[in-house]
């Protein structure tokens, strides 16, 4: 009866250290889950970063394609007048 009590006694212990490392595993995923919820919201700060940056580059494309309408126009109005220019010289 006594050998019997002694190895419910070592099964509880085992029992009890089994639940311990449970309950460190436990702590060990809860840490992980929070280093990756850290890590998600610094990807997200990131992403907010990289899309105002993406806003003012594509604002920037859109200056220099009116920089580029603008230009082309006077060079085809420059055009226009050597061409009238021409004219006037062959009369």
């Amino acid at each position: 009866m006594q050998a019997n009590a002694f190895t419910m006694q070592a099964n509880a212990f085992t029992m009890q250290a089994n639940a311990f490392t449970m309950q460190a595993n436990a702590f060990t995923m809860q840490a992980n889950a929070f280093t990756m919820q850290a890590n998600a919201f610094t990807m997200q700060a990131n992403a907010f970063t990289m899309q105002a940056d993406a806003f003012t580059m594509q604002a920037d494309a859109f200056t220099m394609q009116a920089h580029a309408f603008t230009l082309s126009g006077i060079a085809k109005f420059n055009s226009l007048r050597i061409n009238e220019m021409l004219y006037l010289v062959k009369k």
